[in-house]
């Protein structure tokens, strides 16, 4: 396996002690080529791959994939739980105000400003979570016909 390849996710599940599972390669699969999807949705498109699935399953392994670090959990304020794939950086999220759409925004460039707070509390900050709302493009658009 070349730099540039990633794990297979059947070995990503067991390199964090997780137990390999069809439903379990389809949810982690769906989640990492999905855009910040729902539990619905996600729960829908691993049914299309591996059959009936509970409700319950799929929160219990979105749960387990969130806490290993495979896939992260965002929730926008007033918006269901989302998930995605991309993981191990520090970027953002800017929320259309109208229809829900998420998109992925990079931190600021250069040194790590994001993790620096006017005022720590003494915690030792390990990341930071900034949300920018406003409206996508569609909905701008039909805003201002």
């Amino acid at each position: 396996m070349t730099a540039s390849q990633s794990p297979a996710p059947a070995e990503e599940l067991r390199g964090a002690g997780l137990r390999v599972t069809a439903a379990r390669v389809a949810l982690l699969e769906t989640v990492r080529y999905g855009d910040h999807l729902d539990v619905e949705a996600i729960a829908s498109r691993v049914r299309d791959r591996v059959g009936h699935i509970s409700l319950q399953a799929v929160y219990d392994a979105l749960h387990a994939l969130t806490a290993a670090g495979l896939i992260r959990r965002i929730e926008p304020a007033g918006s269901p739980a989302r998930f995605e794939g991309r993981v191990g950086d520090n970027h953002h999220h800017v929320v259309c105000r109208s229809c829900g759409a998420v998109a992925d925004v990079d931190c600021a460039v250069g040194e790590i400003p994001c993790l620096t707070a006017s005022d720590d509390h003494g915690f030792s900050i390990e990341e930071a979570e900034v949300i920018y709302w406003g409206l996508c493009p569609d909905c701008s658009t039909a805003r201002s016909s």
